[in-house]
């Protein structure tokens, strides 16, 4: 297996990643490593909204698997067959995802890259291969989503006070706010007393939870 490219966004940590594609809209650039950058590779690609990543799960490459999970949607103490699950924690390293294709840049320094949003990837992630999506194909609607469908829709209000929102650059306010509803805290945590903090581009952010509540209590800038 190749690497063909690597992401960049402002994901520094595992810490604060969206837990599935999609879910918010951040962008990021996928930029190619030297020999894939051929702008002949890219042809025809503008005509697709959406593409798919096959990635690696660099920082969860382990020797040896489990048959089962624990995904942190249920709790982190149910388990599940990895096969059932998105888990990073497969037999072999790989993710899959679906992003938006905003933009393919074919000029100026390291192009052709791509500008995608929506992505699930921490920055620097390896990428094997990217794939066209088809809605006619891969699209369907009718399908059945098991447990995640129900666990995709926790979400908590998001409490950001103004002197702490004031310190994110305009362009990622949103974007930070949607994170933050996920729940980025591990699942098996619920300390309402404990302040939890990741980092966010060049930002510490700091919050505590309580029930359904997350407030922001600090945002530091850290260049």
């Amino acid at each position: 297996m190749k690497i063909i490219a690597h992401i960049e966004n402002d994901f520094p940590t595992k810490f604060g990643i969206p837990r599935q594609s999609g879910l918010v809209q951040l962008p990021s650039r996928i930029v190619f490593e030297p020999p894939y950058r051929n702008p002949d590779a890219f042809r025809g690609l503008e005509d697709f909204s959406h593409i798919w990543l096959i990635w690696q799960f660099s920082e969860a490459i382990r020797e040896n698997w489990s048959p089962t999970v624990r995904p942190p949607r249920l709790g982190g103490n149910t388990r599940m067959g990895v096969f059932a699950t998105r888990s990073p924690f497969r037999p072999n390293p790989m993710g899959l995802s679906v992003v938006q294709l905003d933009e393919i840049v074919l000029h100026g320094n390291k192009a052709p890259f791509l500008v995608i949003s929506g992505a699930d990837l921490m920055n620097g992630t390896p990428i094997y291969d990217i794939k066209p999506y088809l809605p006619h194909i891969d699209s369907h609607p009718e399908a059945k989503g098991g447990f995640a469908v129900d666990a995709a829709a926790h979400g908590l209000e998001v409490v950001f006070p103004a002197v702490w929102l004031e310190q994110v650059p305009s362009h990622l306010q949103e974007g930070l706010t949607q994170v933050l509803a996920q729940d980025p805290r591990p699942s098996y945590q619920h300390d309402p007393e404990r302040v939890y903090g990741f980092r966010f581009a060049d930002l510490e952010v700091k919050f505590t939870v309580q029930g359904e509540v997350l407030t922001v209590c600090g945002v530091e800038h850290l260049q």
